[in-house]
């Protein structure tokens, strides 16, 4: 992985396309009738992120795994509601809206063509990716993502912070330190703690029954982090009621992987790309080829206006 300075932005680009996609029209389509909408709604995802915030560097980071082996060996359950089809040698097949995956290899050819970094590695989540990213940067980091586990990397002295967008990609909720304290009453590294504590159906996260969102933040609030709440689930004098005590001691099983579950990876073996924003496409025959043939009209043209801006 190559030095980056100044302003890096890093989209957790799954998370973009499936909201371009519910929130563009299906009507959008290429000249053969193929739908275009989550391509076209991505382009203009980062034209307005590119217009709004400038950012020096900016990675497309990819699910090359989306449900990770070794997540699911700890936690069988991990995101299991979203597997469409098992495969024992390779990643599972997520259940994705049939219009929506042929639209994704589209994407990929036009981040390529357009020269903006697309990492993806084996074996890991964007998740992951991004955290990589993160804790090698020596600037400020943007991290655009709908997925609120990635607050966790919130950092106010590392300049690090979330945009969670609220509505599209116009309203954007920039989450600091401040904003989680606020929100959740806990910092970055207290949000892992936090979710792994409540849990997360949407993951398939079974948490600590019992325990909720809040009960959770007070816990955090009163102990400091999950190995201070279990060192007080084994001190028969620290502030639990019996019933907290009890769950959380029958939940050690749980509690003994779920941070290494929950928590984003820092080292994973990222490839040496070249993050700064391209001013100009890095292949234009192939990027006129691919407007062409998928009707990437306005929204591609505006980006590449935006690029050398």
């Amino acid at each position: 992985m190559r030095d980056v300075t100044g302003r890096l932005m890093l989209l957790d680009t799954a998370s973009l396309y499936f909201r371009a996609y519910f929130g563009v029209p299906e009507s959008i389509k290429a000249p053969d009738g193929t739908p275009v909408n989550a391509v076209r709604g991505l382009l203009d995802f980062i034209d307005r992120l590119v217009k709004d915030h400038r950012p020096d560097h900016l990675v497309a980071c990819m699910d090359a795994d989306w449900r990770p082996a070794w997540r699911v060996e700890l936690i069988p359950s991990y995101k299991a509601h979203r597997v469409a089809v098992e495969h024992a040698g390779g990643p599972d097949e997520e259940e994705v809206p049939d219009t929506l995956s042929p639209q994704v290899p589209v994407i990929e050819s036009v981040l390529d063509a357009v020269g903006i970094a697309r990492v993806g590695v084996a074996g890991y989540e964007a998740d992951d990716v991004i955290g990589t990213f993160t804790a090698r940067a020596t600037g400020p980091v943007d991290i655009v993502t709908g997925d609120r586990d990635l607050y966790q990397l919130v950092d106010d002295a590392r300049g690090i912070r979330v945009l969670y967008p609220v509505k599209g990609v116009g309203t954007l909720q920039a989450t600091d330190e401040a904003a989680l304290r606020e929100k959740y009453g806990v910092d970055g590294p207290g949000y892992a703690d936090l979710a792994l504590l409540r849990g997360d159906p949407s993951d398939g996260l079974p948490g600590v029954p019992g325990i909720g969102e809040k009960t959770a933040a007070r816990l955090l609030a009163e102990f400091g982090d999950l190995a201070g709440i279990m060192a007080a689930v084994d001190d028969p004098k620290a502030k639990l009621t019996p019933s907290q005590r009890r769950r959380l001691d029958e939940a050690r099983p749980y509690l003994a992987v779920a941070p290494k579950v929950v928590r984003v990876a820092a080292d994973v073996p990222v490839p040496d790309v070249d993050t700064v924003l391209p001013r100009a496409p890095r292949d234009p025959a192939a990027l006129e080829e691919l407007a062409a043939r998928w009707g990437l009209g306005g929204s591609l043209q505006r980006l590449l206006a935006t690029l050398p801006a």
